[in-house]
């Protein structure tokens, strides 16, 4: 690996701590990321605490769920960025590109369609992350034989 190819490598980690990081997040800060959410969306911090208690403890349950889905599939992604991708595997390539895939193209066009773009530009940003990383390792990827 190149100091270039070094340098996606990192994007790419640096990325997938960001995505376990943030999962990790709505478990453990379920008011700050409750309120990050709410100024997101609404405009205001304190705008969820209008759905009333029983609705605010289900958004937090669902936070809490994603949050913690995220940084399992996170840890999947880790273990192949630290480890078969840093090798060059192509199928670990490949696995990061389609579980990115598999996640975007449905959260964002049930953000977009249910009128929540917030959440789909949020997700363009991950993908953007992602998708550097990934494209500029692909020169590597392509020239390794594993």
């Amino acid at each position: 690996m190149n100091s270039n190819q070094t340098l996606w490598w990192r994007l790419l980690v640096a990325a997938t701590a960001g995505l376990m990081l943030f999962g990790l997040a709505l478990v453990v800060m379920p008011g700050f990321t409750l309120q990050g959410f709410s100024l997101l969306v609404y405009a205001s911090a304190a705008h969820l605490n209008t759905f009333g208690p029983e609705a605010l403890a289900y958004i937090s349950l669902v936070h809490a769920v994603l949050g913690s889905v995220m940084f399992g599939w996170g840890a999947v992604l880790m273990f192949l960025a630290l480890g078969p991708v840093r090798r060059g595997s192509k199928d670990a390539w490949w696995m990061f590109v389609v579980s990115l895939v598999a996640w975007f193209i449905p959260d964002t066009a049930y953000s977009l369609l249910s009128g929540f773009w917030q959440n789909a530009l949020l997700n363009v940003g991950f993908a953007l992350l992602f998708a550097i990383a990934l494209g500029g390792l692909r020169s590597f990827i392509a020239q390794t034989r594993i």
